[in-house]
């Protein structure tokens, strides 16, 4: 049996610069970070006790006898990938799906790291994230970009590069402390909205070659916010003032972005004391982020007292096994000890 916990992400800056077609020809950048909600996977041999020979467990249960069947479509490829079989799987999580965190290729890279760990392999982080990505976006042809399979991989609060030759992950070296006041200063809220963001990246990436200039200035403001993290002689509030900003470019790159009732209650939280925030992932629904200072925070949570206020402290470990016990499994003998 294996047991796995890989966390969820939020992204700050330069999501959209992670899109193939962009990355290819002008390069691109994010910034982004881990935090402690996770989800956990359990994978184990099935006995051949059972009418089925595999159990997918997530929102829904699924017993079928030839893994073609799955419908969960990157349990089914990702098991087709590894030649994973005979198995019974679940998936739990902290925080719900479809919410802009990063939650299917989390799930991703938690399966992954159990499937490869069940048939007794280790492999890295690099490889879990390419892995990822090429279950999600190749196997599973989901719209989308690269960078969440690599954040929630690593983990950590990072900058990641991304060329027509790969990624590099640069960790974002700040002093204990200023982190720390980062943390306390972001605020989480869930608006209860969810979608699939595969369906909006598709709108997202048909408006790509369209919105170059919007683009080209949100990687520029990359670095900028890396600037102003690194730097100790800069005010964190411009780092809410850059959130605020690139929101702004974001929504306008497609009209599913945000939404009538998103923009209500960003301006409410605005109006409340926040110095800027943006709605995380695709767009749509989900999670709100705002940078807030401690003396405005109650004022903020009241203006968004219809909401689930979401407490969240960074995490650096990234993807893990939290649980291994090896089998030894035939599939044709059917022996497990």
């Amino acid at each position: 049996m294996v047991i796995t916990q890989t966390p969820f992400r939020m992204s700050f800056f330069g999501g959209g610069t992670d899109f193939e077609g962009f990355y290819k020809e002008h390069g691109g950048s994010v910034i982004s970070t881990t935090f402690d909600k996770y989800c956990f996977v359990t994978v184990s041999h099935l006995p051949r006790f059972f009418e089925y020979t595999n159990q997918i467990t997530y929102s829904r249960i699924e017993r079928v006898n030839d893994v073609s069947e799955i419908e969960h479509p990157s349990a089914r490829e990702a098991m087709k990938y590894l030649d994973i079989r005979e198995i019974r799987m679940t998936y739990e999580a902290d925080l719900p799906a479809r919410s802009g965190l990063g939650t299917s290729s989390s799930f991703a890279v938690g399966m992954l790291n159990a499937f490869y760990a069940l048939k007794g392999k280790h492999v890295d982080k690099t490889k879990l994230a390419k892995d990822a990505i090429y279950v999600e976006r190749v196997l599973c042809k989901e719209s989308g970009g690269v960078q969440d399979q690599i954040a929630v991989s690593f983990g950590g609060l990072n900058r990641i590069d991304f060329t027509a030759e790969g990624f590099t992950v640069n960790p974002i070296i700040i002093p204990r402390e200023r982190k720390h006041q980062l943390g306390e200063n972001l605020m989480l809220f869930f608006t209860g909205f969810s979608r699939f963001s595969s369906d909006i990246a598709q709108s997202q990436e048909r408006a790509t070659k369209d919105k170059t200039k919007e683009l080209l200035e949100m990687l520029q403001l990359v670095d900028e916010a890396e600037q102003v993290l690194i730097s100790k002689r800069t005010d964190l509030c411009e780092f809410g003032k850059l959130l605020d900003y690139t929101w702004r470019l974001k929504r306008g790159l497609t009209e599913k972005i945000s939404s009538d009732s998103i923009d209500i209650l960003y301006r409410k939280a605005m109006e409340a004391g926040a110095v800027g925030g943006k709605l995380l992932g695709a767009g749509g629904g989900g999670f709100l982020l705002f940078y807030v200072e401690k003396e405005k925070q109650e004022k903020v949570k009241e203006a968004l007292k219809d909401l689930l206020y979401v407490p969240f402290e960074f995490e650096e470990g990234g993807t893990r096994i939290l649980y291994y016990k090896s089998e030894d499994f035939c599939l044709d003998e059917m022996t497990i000890s």
